[in-house]
């Protein structure tokens, strides 16, 4: 079988339903992000891609009195440990290699500390500290990075120009011998 690309996964229903709260321009801008740090760092750019792609997938909206209360919000999240689970079963359905979906699901597990009561910055590995910081590069004040608008087609144009750079990376690196 061959690699589940960045469309593959952005076209399930899954992923549509979930990114419909995070933000679908703040998902694509972070993956791109994340390549790019990903091949400058000698991190797997696929696996890099695939967990920005993901990273928030877990988020939910929190009110009070009929208004977005960010500090609310910020106080009882767990949106990264909800995302690992659903980006890893996402994966598995997608029929993504098992321990590709766990790396994956853990470097969006460790995206964010904001639910730990300690920071994760020595602790993370290389595939982690690239999603962290590709994550930090989009991010702005009161979450506002979550609600930039960004077309479904757009994003897949985007996703689709990620998969062929993925491919030519690896591409590069494994010559076809002939």
């Amino acid at each position: 079988m061959g690699r589940v690309t960045l469309v593959d996964v952005f076209k399930h229903r899954i992923t549509q339903k979930y990114l419909q709260r995070s933000g679908i321009h703040h998902a694509v801008t972070v993956a791109g992000y994340a390549f790019d740090m990903a091949v400058e760092k000698g991190v797997d750019p696929d696996l890099a891609a695939k967990s920005a792609l993901l990273h928030d997938m877990g988020h939910y909206e929190w009110y009070r009195d009929g208004k977005w209360d960010y500090d609310e919000y910020r106080r009882h999240d767990i949106h990264a440990i909800k995302g690992a689970e659903r980006a890893h079963k996402l994966l598995i359905r997608l029929g993504e290699d098992r321990l590709t979906a766990k790396e994956v699901s853990v470097a969006v597990l460790l995206h964010t500390d904001s639910y730990l009561p300690f920071g994760l910055d020595e602790k993370r590995t290389p595939l982690q500290h690239v999603v962290a910081k590709a994550d930090e590069k989009d991010e702005q004040p009161m979450g506002l990075h979550h609600y930039k608008e960004m077309d479904k087609s757009e994003a897949l144009r985007l996703l689709h120009e990620l998969d062929q750079k993925i491919e030519a990376y690896f591409d590069d690196r494994n010559p076809k011998s002939g």
